[in-house]
């Protein structure tokens, strides 16, 4: 090929500078890399156990702080909601910088543990704010509280509220785009069984934050509601600090890779010398000595070869090699003018998951209901379970996050196994069928939200009327809660799963902060629907969407969830139909 020249390899053309491979060792961060090899569940284990103690510091904070904003900071409802939901917002979207940082300057390992650290930081002010009475406005009781009369806070309060939120929101732009490629890359790729064990991981990693949910649900929100704020926050507190201490116990076991410097510079430059060449006549694929072709210098650990394909073919022309655009010892001129065949390979995967990225915002609509007017539902059910104890309707979401910590290890350690049997391929089904299913899921999770909506309406109507509570049992919504389930285990799963093996290996935790980013851009598409379905039918005074359960038509508008939902779904077969596997693209060389 064009960049052999010599014997000697490229070194400036690259514009993915990776570790050294001299005599077949890798370069992993400091350490000596001919002893360092991937230690598997090993070191996976510590990164796990940082997840789970990191997670449950901030779903513990997470799952209550509306309540504690109102209570002890007599916030009005609104403007709770709306600091809750900037909060949201910033924790879904920081992952997205901190992904680009790891990725092109320090690395996933101390992306990690600044963000663990400002989680810590964040978490020890917002504890301190339920230790020290200056830090909050002065007690009051709950009729003075339902009246309006109690101290408001002040700006200096409210400002290390604010402070605390910052750095909690920085902390989950460093985690959790990192936590997943980390561990993947603690997994040998190359072996099958190292194949086996990172999707095994996949799964294991959702359900644990699936069972970190149902605890921070129940007993960390029992015990700041019923025995005190400053154990209640003090106990996820101490859960962050034990994160770090656990990730930092397994730092003799990790592989490391190291950043490869701007990751879109390479992207850029690869439609830059395509457009310079855009003129060029494309030689066949093939002959030996046209296409840009320097060995790889990735580690062997994180990247297989990619081939010239025939796909987006235009863009070839950026590694086709003109006379004087390589050096005697290898290496290319202008990287602006000329990209090796992995660069150019590896703007094609972007290309080829941009769309299943977008199909992936629509798919998370129904997701997005079950936390709002699922609740309202059961706010007008009944909420009995036996004869002696009574569901908080908040928490009747927790049937999904069951029916996932369950059939999830059940997925993975039985159904996995006996699917690639069946089908002689590796995890049972492809990927893009995983995340297919799990939309199915989703879209029968609506229809049968909306027959169940129907059916308790007319209920309340007719034992009450428009203020009457239904006399239907609140497990009526067990259904539609355990299709749910399994849309996040199939759809979800299958997200981080397609995300994290189809990005350039270079850019995982790009890919990997994309989930996080579905899910902001799956809200703000779902709060659009909303409002948009309230501003059409309200026209006429009797909106779907009211004040009142009762008054509303939610089953309509759980139709209308399903009807985008399919057309999503069309949408999404078409681009999965088309869809090309990184590395399983026909060769052309």
């Amino acid at each position: 090929m064009a960049s052999r020249n010599g014997g000697k390899r490229s070194e400036t053309c690259n514009s993915f500078p990776l570790s050294e491979e001299e005599n077949g060792t890798l370069d992993l961060m400091d350490t000596p890399s001919n002893q360092r090899m991937p230690a598997g569940w090993r070191a996976v284990s510590f990164i796990l156990a940082n997840e789970t103690c990191g997670r449950l510091a901030s779903y513990g904070l997470m799952a209550n702080f509306m309540v504690y904003m109102q209570r002890e900071y007599h916030m009005h409802p609104v403007q709770a909601a709306t600091i809750l939901n900037g909060w949201n917002g910033a924790s879904n979207l920081t992952p997205v910088i901190g992904a680009y940082v790891s990725d092109a300057f320090i690395g996933k390992f101390w992306t990690i543990v600044l963000g663990s650290f400002s989680i810590i930081l964040g978490m020890v002010i917002v504890t301190l704010t339920a230790l020290l009475p200056p830090l909050r406005p002065p007690p009051c009781t709950n009729e003075e509280l339902q009246h309006g009369q109690c101290t408001p806070y002040n700006n200096a309060q409210l400002g290390v509220l604010i402070v605390a939120i910052f750095w909690l929101s920085i902390g989950n732009g460093g985690i959790k785009p990192c936590s997943v490629p980390f561990g993947v890359d603690q997994f040998d790729l190359t072996t099958e069984e190292g194949r086996k064990q990172n999707n095994s991981f996949y799964n294991m990693y959702y359900t644990i934050q699936m069972v970190v949910l149902v605890i921070t649900q129940t007993a960390v929100v029992y015990i700041q509601n019923d025995i005190s704020w400053a154990l209640g926050l003090g106990i996820p507190t101490l859960c962050s600090i034990a994160a770090v201490a656990f990730f930092f116990v397994g730092a003799r076991l990790y592989v490391y890779i190291k950043p490869e410097g701007s990751v879109f510079t390479g992207v850029a430059q690869v439609f830059v010398a395509a457009y310079r060449k855009r003129r060029l006549h494309l030689p066949i694929i093939g002959v030996d000595g046209q296409f840009y072709d320097p060995p790889l210098r990735r580690s062997l650990l994180r990247a297989r070869e990619l081939h010239l394909t025939t796909q987006y073919s235009c863009l070839n022309k950026a590694a086709l090699a003109m006379g004087d655009e390589v050096n005697s010892d290898g290496s290319c001129v202008n990287p602006w003018r000329l990209c090796t065949i992995q660069q150019v390979e590896d703007v094609k995967c972007l290309l080829n998951i941009f769309p299943i990225f977008l199909t992936s915002i629509l798919s998370f609509l129904a997701l997005n209901q079950q936390g709002t007017f699922t609740v309202s539902q059961a706010l007008k059910m009944d909420l009995r379970f036996g004869s002696y104890f009574k569901i908080p309707a908040g928490s009747i979401w927790a049937v999904t996050l069951i029916v996932v910590s369950v059939w999830l290890p059940f997925y993975d350690r039985l159904l996995v196994p006996a699917l690639e049997k069946l089908t002689k391929l590796e995890g049972g089904i492809t990927v893009l069928q995983r995340i297919g299913i799990g939309n199915l899921f989703g879209i029968l999770s609506m229809l049968v939200s909306g027959f169940i909506e129907t059916k308790r309406r007319n209920a309340a109507l007719s034992h009450g009327g428009l203020d009457g509570d239904s006399p239907m049992s609140v497990m009526w919504l067990v259904p539609q809660l355990v299709l749910m389930g399994f849309m996040e285990i199939f759809g979800v799963v299958g997200l981080i799963e397609f995300y994290n093996k189809q990005f350039p290996e270079n850019m995982r935790s790009i890919g990997n902060s994309l989930l996080y980013l579905t899910f902001s851009l799956g809200s703000y598409a779902s709060s659009w629907i909303i409002t948009a379905v309230e501003d059409i039918t309200g026209r006429d005074g009797s909106g779907w969407l009211t004040d009142d359960i009762n008054t509303s038509r939610v089953d309509k508008f759980y139709f209308l969830i399903a009807g985008i939902s399919s057309l999503n779904f069309v949408f999404f077969l078409s681009c999965a139909r088309r869809y090309h596997y990184k590395g399983s693209v026909r060769k052309t060389s």
